[in-house]
């Protein structure tokens, strides 16, 4: 969408048209977004802003004698956790493109399957990260989620049902347990930030995938690491958590992520082809057919999409 466009007497701007006035990078739109200082409106799956918000945020900051700049300095190092799926392989190109030196992080933590892992290998090598690490854990002494024990994944849910609750597919406490070994990767590597793929709105209800889950963590991780006690305070970068999967998709195009490669299924085959009926097929699918295209990932059969 290159060109303004009104609705009702407003004129809203594309993402493209708004870093165009702030002359800055759209990935510094998307920061502005992740820092709280630009406000954006929904349309369908579209991220827009209206021109009198641009102008009162370009006086704003001329008045403070601000720089408009908000892009991260380049080579400075970041971890990245990377599943393999959707969202995290959105969060790498993401991380990349703002200039980070991308270290990515994937767990063995007794998943269902091992196919998501090889998409994570085979997209951190396509995205030449500085390195690529996979990490053991075994989560299935504790089991509690349809990932980790055998209990079956629900299949064909619509939206309501996926909205109501915490779903079985929930492996308890697992973002907590990734961001503590990123933790400790990152204050390694002098890294004072990690990104994830974590959101909010089309998160089937998980609770540590919440916008003050991430903060707590953050607050957290500057109380505990000698680094952060010393003066580096670590930031965790969350900049898909409160996009839908239709704009994440959207994100990911425009930066050239090739979909592909990702495999997010919750039930795969042995060849490594979705479902299409558990959650997180539904929730890609509709992703991928409000943005009018096909999921490039293989599917058992021909999905219909939520």
């Amino acid at each position: 969408m290159g060109s303004a466009e009104t609705k009702g007497e407003r004129l809203l701007l594309s993402v493209k048209e708004a870093a165009a006035a702030l002359g800055i990078s759209k990935s510094g739109v998307y920061r502005l977004l992740e820092a709280g200082e630009l406000n954006r409106l929904k349309v369908g799956s579209r991220t827009l802003f209206e021109q009198r918000e641009l102008e009162r945020y370009i006086a704003t900051q001329r008045a403070a004698g601000a720089c408009m700049s908000t892009e991260t300095p380049a080579e400075r190092p970041a971890v990245v956790l990377l599943s393999g799926g959707l969202d995290s392989t959105t969060t790498l190109a993401i991380a990349q493109d703002l200039g980070y030196r991308a270290h990515a992080i994937s767990f063995r933590y007794g998943q269902r399957h091992s196919i998501e892992l090889d998409a994570a290998a085979a997209i951190a090598r396509r995205a030449q990260v500085e390195q690529h690490v996979i990490v053991d854990i075994d989560l299935r002494l504790f089991g509690g989620s349809a990932l980790t024990a055998e209990v079956a994944v629900p299949k064909n849910r619509s939206a309501e049902e996926m909205g109501e609750g915490i779903p079985i597919t929930y492996v308890p406490a697992r973002n907590t347990v990734f961001l503590s070994f990123a933790l400790a990767w990152a204050e390694v590597l002098e890294a004072d930030d990690m990104l994830i793929g974590v959101n909010s709105l089309d998160y089937s209800g998980y609770p540590d995938c919440r916008p003050e889950y991430i903060a707590a963590f953050e607050r957290m991780a500057n109380l505990a690491t000698k680094r952060a006690v010393q003066g580096k305070r670590l930031r965790i970068h969350a900049p898909l958590i409160e996009l839908t999967k239709a704009e994440i998709i959207g994100r990911g195009l425009e930066l050239g992520v090739d979909y592909g490669l990702t495999r997010s299924c919750y039930d795969p085959s042995d060849d490594g082809a979705a479902c299409g009926q558990c959650d997180s097929c539904l929730l890609r699918l509709k992703g991928f057919a409000e943005n009018d295209m096909e999921d490039p990932a293989p599917y058992r059969t021909t999905p219909i999409a939520a």
